[in-house]
């Protein structure tokens, strides 16, 4: 199967994602092990396809490190590459988990091990502001190493993309979307941009039914500041696409403050009104329509300890937790007091 048949179909899209996961470890690269290892366990299917061939990449990096390090060496590989290997060889391969996920009344809730060893970034720093210059050189997917990281890159909707894998994923297929990515184009939402991802999810929802992007503004989770999209396909809807919310014409009062819009110039509309009165937003665009989430920066609210961060896929109602006893025990109100918590008094009309 050729890489241009990514989006012909859900099942040549798994081909393609699972088959360069094969390609990526054969490379025997740090940065590449933990990118298929943290794809691999978040679905014990795939983890049962690459666990031998995990397990004997993991012997060969251990075994280099510990001789490189032994000897008062440098490695090659960064920091942050290093620190997550290190946490793994501590307890071992095999003691790393699987992805776990269960519902907590209407919510889903996952314990997700590797993806708590993972860099933070900006989404650990309070914010001020939901635009910033871009850095280049602060992380960003020019970096020639990210190269390797990359799903497809090619023209759709008349705009370039380059796809990404997701390097610690926490939704079905998970990529990152990173439109004209030499430009450098920071993470501010743009109007063509906009209307491109409005019409990507309708040109694939035919073929890739359950496709959807999410969007973290700067000081909304984002943890990179250079422009990009999440983009993944998974056979059930969201916590936030449910019927029964209040914003989906039900009767249920959801705990964060979520507008749908339906058109996609209401909605450009709707994000121009966020971004003149510099508010924080999460996006979730589906074919034909987008949920958008007003909320408070990072570092305005009070983080529940069970959680790193409260990105799209939180105000959608997904919950990550990186300690299982926490994930054993969340609770449907914890959830909801914890989600309450990003609300400020809207002042915008829908």
């Amino acid at each position: 199967m050729s890489q241009d048949d990514l989006f012909n179909s859900p099942d040549a899209f798994r081909q393609c994602f699972e088959s360069g996961l094969g390609r990526l470890l054969d490379s025997g690269e740090l940065n590449l092990f933990i990118l298929v290892a943290a794809n691999a366990s978040f679905e014990e299917r795939l983890y049962s396809v690459l666990k031998s061939r995990l397990q004997a990449v993991y012997g060969q990096l251990h075994t280099r490190l510990r001789a490189v390090f032994a000897q008062g060496g440098r490695a090659t590989e960064s920091d942050d590459e290093l620190l997550v290997f290190l946490k793994i060889a501590s307890f071992g391969f095999e003691g790393l988990a699987l992805t776990e996920q269960r519902q907590a009344g209407c919510w889903e809730v996952q314990f997700n091990h590797l993806r708590s060893f993972r860099p933070l970034r900006n989404s650990q720093r309070p914010m001020t502001s939901i635009r910033a210059a871009f850095d280049p050189q602060a992380f960003n997917f020019n970096k020639p190493f990210i190269q390797q990281e990359a799903l497809w890159s090619g023209e759709r909707c008349g705009r370039h993309f380059d796809l990404y894998y997701n390097k610690y994923p926490f939704v079905e297929m998970h990529s990152l979307l990173v439109p004209e990515r030499e430009a450098c184009h920071p993470q501010y939402h743009q109007q063509d941009m906009h209307y491109f991802i409005w019409q990507l999810l309708e040109t694939l929802a035919s073929c890739l039914p359950g496709v959807r992007v999410g969007y973290n503004a700067l000081g909304a989770f984002a943890s990179v500041n250079h422009l990009h999209y999440q983009l993944f396909v998974r056979e059930q809807a969201l916590p936030v696409e449910a019927e029964h919310w209040s914003h989906n014409v039900g009767r249920d009062s959801y705990p964060v403050d979520c507008v749908r819009l339906d058109s996609a110039s209401e909605a450009w509309t709707f994000i121009e009104e966020l971004h003149a009165q510099n508010r924080a937003y999460n996006l979730l665009y589906t074919p034909g329509g987008m949920y958008c989430m007003p909320r408070k920066l990072q570092g305005e609210f009070p983080m529940a300890e069970w959680s790193n961060g409260f990105s799209w896929y939180e105000l959608c109602g997904g919950m990550i937790t990186t300690n299982y006893q926490d994930y054993a025990a969340l609770t449907d109100s914890q959830i909801h007091a914890a989600l309450s918590q990003t609300r400020w008094a809207p002042t915008l009309s829908a």
